[in-house]
């Protein structure tokens, strides 16, 4: 197989367990499954300002979003509402078994970074307090770009900064919509489900390879594509 990739690695849902948020979504409007459709929009709004080349800081945009949905379902949302969010997710722990899939990489000689279109944080970082920002050489925000992902402005400068070219880099993701991004520059694309996402079945559209239900199972389909 050819040479081994950088693996960059999505970190919101991907590493950090998303459906730890629902407890806020069940509190305010009473139905947990309302926090798939608050991350969707967010996922939506945050491509639509780069679209139209406006800037935006993706902690404060979850927090309008989530005023956005209290307005459309009549739900009367507070600043403690927003401030419980934004808690909750500073605070998301590490899927079960993203500590042994990324010890199996590491061991295996694989480089590894991350990149989120989460700002930098101030302290220490959600990877940080979930226990695993020591498995990365650099954890990278797509904020310096002034996009969000799939922007190929933000997969161009994790390239740069690395000293190398995206056809070198890996997105390791559990999103179609962020894989296909990196695929679009020459990259490479694996894709964890986690039980929540799968692939995109549209011609035309590059299709992330390995793709794997857990990230265990994901990170032994990569070590065995790229052997080195």
């Amino acid at each position: 197989m050819s040479e081994r990739p950088v693996l960059v690695f999505d970190v919101n849902e991907t590493l950090l367990d998303l459906e730890t948020l629902s407890p806020v979504f069940d509190r305010i409007f009473g139905d947990p499954a309302i926090m798939r459709d608050w991350f969707a929009q967010l996922v939506l709004y945050s491509q639509s300002l780069t679209l139209a080349g406006i800037e935006g800081d993706f902690a404060q945009l979850a927090g309008g979003v989530l005023r956005m949905m209290g307005r459309i379902r009549g739900t009367a949302i507070v600043d403690d509402d927003v401030t419980a969010l934004r808690h909750a997710i500073a605070n998301m722990p590490a899927h079960p078994d993203a500590t042994e899939a990324l010890s199996l990489l590491r061991d295996r000689g694989f480089r590894m970074v991350t990149l989120t279109n989460s700002p930098p944080s101030d302290g220490p970082d959600a990877l940080t307090r979930a226990g695993l920002a020591d498995f990365f050489e650099h954890r990278f925000s797509v904020q310096p770009t002034g996009r969000f992902k799939p922007a190929p402005e933000t997969y161009r400068m994790v390239a740069d900064r690395l000293g190398t070219d995206c056809s070198r880099l890996c997105l390791v993701a559990c999103h179609v919509w962020d894989t296909l991004g990196m695929q679009a520059l020459g990259g490479y694309g694996a894709l964890v489900t986690h039980g929540a996402n799968a692939p995109l079945p549209v011609e035309g559209v590059p299709q992330p390879d390995p793709v794997r239900p857990t990230l265990t199972q994901l990170a032994q389909a990569i070590a065995d594509r790229w052997p080195g």
